[in-house]
């Protein structure tokens, strides 16, 4: 079963896997055990330096190409004219493929000026290097910015989002805007197995505070979820959520957690986040 969500005509799982630090077979291996499990999508980027790997554990799971969505990410470095373009090639060469799914800027990069960066990115959607566009960690005014100068539409703007933070401003804009959000480090790098009150939901229904996790992401409309393990068995119980269903009560008991605002990824070059009322 594959749960999606659609924009501007275009269908998308809602639950991806993330390969975020995971190297070499590692990697191979993961991805290729996580399309057995049923997942439809695999996220990736330059910056992951795993390309090559992530590519081999798809071709090992010899899933017909079109019922995978493969996503990449473009690094900084990457931004200008022809750059961009040709590391897309590179990315692509790595992967193994003609053709991605969703090539995504990593991070805003203010060293490059964005209408640049956006015309290289619809150029590399014009050719056919890939289907979709978007962005990462873009603050709703660079969202903004971003849908502005893109012919293409912005398919999503991928950003840390898990229970104990509060993403308000960017999902109220991207709902304004028709995109999506999909959510990196969605288990809060393993902080959610801690929580009394994900714990709690889970025993009512036989499943992890993982699992309840990735649920509650299941039911928030426009919302992708790409969590990340490296054991077999835990990235194969992230996607066995389809037999059961959180209550509104339930939500609302996660949806409070977010009043912790646990920010994870906060890096040198990040942009002036958003803050929530």
């Amino acid at each position: 079963m594959t749960l999606t969500t659609q924009h501007f005509g275009t269908e998308i799982p809602t639950i991806g896997f993330g390969t975020w630090k995971l190297k070499d077979e590692t990697a191979q291996e993961c991805v290729s055990k996580a399309i057995e499990a049923g997942y439809r999508m695999i996220d990736t980027a330059q910056a992951y330096e795993n390309e090559k790997h992530v590519g081999r554990g798809i071709a090992d799971a010899q899933l017909p190409r079109e019922d995978l969505w493969v996503t990449t990410k473009v690094w900084m470095s990457e931004f200008a004219d022809g750059d961009l373009q040709k590391s897309v090639e590179k990315s692509l060469d790595r992967l193994g493929m003609d053709q991605l799914d969703l090539v995504l800027l990593h991070w805003p990069n203010k060293d490059v000026p964005l209408d640049e960066t956006m015309g290289a990115l619809n150029d590399v959607h014009s050719s056919g290097l890939t289907k979709n566009i978007g962005v990462s960690n873009f603050t709703t005014a660079q969202l903004g910015e971003a849908v502005k100068l893109s012919k293409a539409p912005i398919l999503t703007n991928q950003v840390e989002y898990h229970p104990f933070i509060d993403q308000t401003p960017v999902l109220e804009a991207a709902h304004a805007l028709g995109t999506s959000v999909t959510a990196y480090s969605p288990l809060a790098q393993g902080k959610v197995f801690d929580n009394a009150t994900l714990k709690s939901i889970g025993e009512k229904y036989g499943k992890s505070p993982a699992q309840v996790t990735v649920r509650w992401f299941a039911q928030q409309p426009g919302v992708i979820t790409i969590p990340r393990s490296s054991s077999p068995e835990h990235l194969r119980q992230n996607n066995d959520i389809h037999d059961f269903a959180l209550t509104p009560e339930e939500m609302g008991q996660i949806n409070a957690l977010k009043s912790q605002q646990m920010r994870l990824i906060d890096p040198s070059w990040a942009p002036e986040w958003d803050k929530a009322a």
